[in-house]
């Protein structure tokens, strides 16, 4: 009789704890679905144009957006030319290219945003949208990249020129780091994917 009541205990135990491990991996699958489902959205978020007004960024909802932080002293500051060469490709369907100057990377983006915008527009031929002058990193953080970030691989920006691609609806589906071109096929491919929905 004890015998069968410790075996009938012990597999009620063990069924208790498949129970149990069963709910915690649904649990951590649905919040993990809640996660993915909740999409990084710039749209709420204001910004400063060089000429220090203020810019809703939802103002660009209908368009594909790439976001960029750009400097003016950096190895990569030749991707200003693909940059510009993109945007003249694709500008007339619906893209813009929302550069952001940012002086975080060894002070490589030292000047006013007056110097900057004479540098790009002298040296490259800029003619998309540049913007006031801002920090990626640390407690001053932009507000607009405290959201970035979030998107994986989550974690802070790692250098001058990484970039991000915006759905039509202000929804982050894209990251690439500064070593991708802007013309590379992995950027271009997700621009006209975005552009056909």
């Amino acid at each position: 009789m004890k015998k069968a009541l410790i075996a009938g205990t012990c597999l009620i135990m063990v069924i208790t704890a498949v129970y149990l491990a069963n709910s915690v991996a649904i649990n951590k699958s649905y919040s993990k679905a809640r996660i993915m489902e909740s999409p990084v959205n710039i749209s709420d978020i204001k910004v400063k144009t060089m000429d220090g007004n203020e810019k809703q960024l939802s103002d660009y909802n209908g368009k594909v957006l790439m976001i960029v932080n750009v400097a003016s002293k950096c190895g990569f500051t030749p991707q200003y030319t693909g940059l510009e060469k993109i945007y003249e490709t694709y500008k007339n369907k619906g893209f813009e290219i929302l550069a952001f100057p940012c002086n975080d990377f060894h002070s490589q983006e030292p000047g006013t945003n007056d110097e900057i915008k004479t540098f790009c527009e002298t040296n490259y031929g800029v003619s998309f949208k540049l913007f006031d002058k801002i920090k990626v990193l640390g407690d001053e953080k932009s507000s607009l990249y405290s959201k970035l970030i979030v998107y994986p691989p989550a974690g802070d920006i790692g250098w001058n020129f990484e970039k991000f691609i915006v759905d039509k609806n202000g929804n982050v589906v894209g990251r690439f780091k500064s070593k991708v071109t802007p013309e590379d096929s992995q950027i271009t491919s997700l621009i006209e994917q975005e552009l056909n929905k």
